[in-house]
């Protein structure tokens, strides 16, 4: 009866040391990237806000900014990169709220090579094959970066990354690439298969 009143002992705490272990773990998980892929895109934008632009000289419109570039209130900087990113743990699209009428995603001929047919969200992970922001490539899909998004994608590894495509609710013509090992997101276009 000692032996078991000991063994029951003994699991108990294992248990508890285990689940406590698990809690650091996830306590040590990065807020952004990580590996960690959203398990749905972004939702529609609600009401456009202001865009970062240089100021505008009197009688002139203001310049547009020619990065993209966030700002997260009320958040620490470390670990949240400041370009559009996805937080791991609750799935937040940080930088995805210009809505359908931003300058910088306006496309003349939209679906121009054909809308992308591979796969979209957590179940279809893409590994990059080469290629730049210019025009990269995974199976035999080639696309390109839309040139207010160079910036976010300067630490792409674009020969062993992988990327998560996801539609784009608000910008018709792009689609969403997103990186997993580093939390950021840009606007991709299909150039065709």
């Amino acid at each position: 009866m000692k032996k078991i009143l000991v063994l029951s002992v003994l699991i108990c705490v294992a248990a508890f040391a285990q689940e406590r272990g698990g809690q650091q773990h996830a306590a040590a998980r990065p807020a952004v990237g990580g590996g960690h892929v959203p398990a749905h895109g972004p939702a529609p934008a609600k009401a456009a806000p202001a865009r970062a632009a240089a100021p505008a000289a009197r009688g002139k419109e203001a310049a547009p900014a020619t990065e993209n570039h966030v700002a997260e209130k009320g958040k620490a900087t470390a670990g949240h990169p400041t370009v559009p990113h996805v937080h791991a743990a609750n799935d937040q699209w940080v930088g995805h709220d210009s809505g359908k009428s931003d300058p910088h995603y306006a496309m003349a001929t939209p679906w121009a090579h054909g809308h992308f047919s591979g796969g979209f969200g957590p179940g279809h992970q893409w590994r990059l094959s080469g290629g730049d922001r210019g025009r990269f490539g995974f199976d035999g899909f080639f696309w390109d970066v839309a040139a207010f998004d160079y910036n976010v994608v300067a630490d792409w590894n674009w020969t062993t990354d992988e990327i998560v495509v996801y539609e784009d609710p608000d910008h018709v013509g792009w689609y969403l690439g997103y990186n997993p090992r580093l939390g950021t997101y840009a606007h991709i276009e299909y150039l065709g298969g």
